[in-house]
């Protein structure tokens, strides 16, 4: 059984593995190890653009996320239940529906497009277009660790804290929120990391405009036949900017989970 299980195992792990070690060893060798694809204007121009909507989404994401968990954790209301699992509907959702159904809300012919019109706005193809899509599919990821967190957070603190004369929204900042800063901040993270590899839903609704809207995902698949340097370098960028993120949550957790030990050690009767 042990072998059956290491064999199966190092089969996935290799899958896995494999397709990254040949993009790193495919970059260095058709590059001879420089970088100049990666100084180029359309590599640049795409980590710009890929770093300030990704901050701009990621703000959105902590100001309108945060309450939202915050309400699915603590409130009874009526159909919460599915509207939980509309949340987190675009996880599993295909990018490309994502982007049609973006683009069914807020083009010219959508849901919200002749109010939209109206007041001057034109979203589709547009750097707001970019956040857009990124907030839709990188804010559930968010949402769903700061619920798990809150939910996890201990109510007898809290109560503890109202009756001492805190008012709800001290309770909320002095007692919830850093109670659950190690949730929030994976989630925080897995929501960056999924913002910034966001493809599908953005080439669909906000297109492929280099300067514009042209963020690194989409730079790969533009320049996958007329600059490959770019689109390898850019490639590997990708990879570290997720591998960064993941190092992080797992640093955190363990500098979380080290902490509460070195709290119950101080508190254990010697």
């Amino acid at each position: 059984m042990r072998a059956l299980v290491f064999l199966a195992g190092g089969v996935l792990m290799a899958g896995l593995f494999l397709p990254v070690v040949a993009l790193i060893w495919r970059t260095l060798s058709a590059t001879g190890g420089r970088t100049p694809g990666l100084m180029s204007d359309s590599v640049v121009s795409a980590v710009s653009l890929s770093l300030s909507t990704t901050m701009i989404s990621t703000l959105i994401v902590i100001l309108l996320g945060t309450p939202l968990a915050y309400a699915f954790a603590r409130y009874r209301f009526p159909l919460k239940r599915p509207l939980n699992v509309a949340i987190e509907l675009p996880i599993v959702m295909p990018p490309v529906v994502a982007g049609l159904a973006l683009l069914m809300t807020f083009g010219r012919r959508g849901l919200l497009g002749a109010p939209l019109s109206a007041m001057g706005l034109s979203l589709p193809f547009s750097p707001a277009a970019v956040v857009i899509a990124q907030v839709f599919v990188s804010a559930p990821f968010y949402i769903r660790a700061a619920q798990a967190q809150f939910e996890a957070t201990p109510r007898e603190l809290e109560q503890a804290a109202s009756i001492d004369g805190a008012g709800p929204w001290r309770v909320f900042w002095s007692v919830t929120l850093p109670l659950g800063q190690r949730g929030l901040l994976a989630g925080l993270l897995l929501s960056w990391a999924r913002a910034v590899g966001e493809f599908g839903a953005t080439i669909l609704f906000a297109g492929n405009l280099q300067g514009r809207t042209q963020t690194m995902p989409l730079l790969v698949y533009g320049a996958l036949e007329s600059d490959l340097s770019s689109a390898l370098w850019t490639g590997l960028l990708l990879i570290a900017i997720a591998a960064l993120a993941l190092a992080l949550v797992s640093l955190l957790a363990h500098a979380f989970d080290r902490e509460a030990e070195d709290n119950g050690s101080q508190t254990s009767p010697s």
